[in-house]
């Protein structure tokens, strides 16, 4: 089976760069670094009151790490992705040796909806989600947030902005903030446990 290591995985993390495929059937990766990066300020990430209802309702049962591979399935199974062959290998090996993790959404005990992504120290670099259910993603990053909180995580990256990811707090800085806020992170060590 075709990997990259997990170390130069965790590596490159480190160092704020992150590969990405050219599409589903790529046979390799391409390495990046964003001029300008996304991050999810952890004590400004915030849901819809819809979402909110529907985490009271009680319908979802979330877990963590239980179905790894399925949830970076899930996420590449689109009609343009990133995510090939060799990522899903590399990133399942990295959640073997206990520094990538999913969160998964359960609706009677199918997966509806899941993200994952890598832990590195105090910080999470978030990879991708998907939904097969409304609103099942943003149910995940709500338990996703839950745990950075809790366990006292520094910095929560997202590579890009969006327009999609803005509803939930996150905002665009510059190269030169995140390296800071990436070396801070790297200072500290924090596990991801629900």
């Amino acid at each position: 089976m075709n990997i990259i290591p997990p170390e130069s995985l965790l590596s490159a993390y480190a160092q704020g760069i992150f590969p990405m495929a050219e599409s589903k059937d790529s046979k390799n990766v391409d390495w990046y670094s964003a001029s300008k990066r996304g991050i999810i300020p952890i004590d400004q990430f915030h849901i819809s009151k819809n979402v909110e209802r529907l985490i009271r309702q009680g319908r979802f049962e979330v877990k963590t790490d239980s179905t790894f591979r399925e949830v970076v399935q899930a996420c590449a199974d689109r009609e343009t992705t990133w995510i090939n062959d060799l990522i899903i290998n590399s990133y399942d090996v990295l959640h073997q040796a206990g520094h990538a993790h999913s969160v998964e959404v359960y609706l009677d005990t199918k997966l509806v909806g899941g993200l994952y992504g890598v832990h590195l120290q105090a910080a999470f670099f978030g990879e991708s989600m998907f939904k097969s259910e409304p609103e099942a993603d943003k149910i995940a990053l709500y338990y996703c947030h839950q745990i950075l909180k809790k366990n006292g995580f520094k910095l929560w990256d997202t590579q890009f902005y969006t327009e999609h990811l803005s509803q939930f707090g996150c905002i665009e800085i510059e190269a030169a903030e995140y390296q800071t806020l990436l070396s801070e992170a790297m200072k500290k060590e924090c596990r991801f446990i629900f």
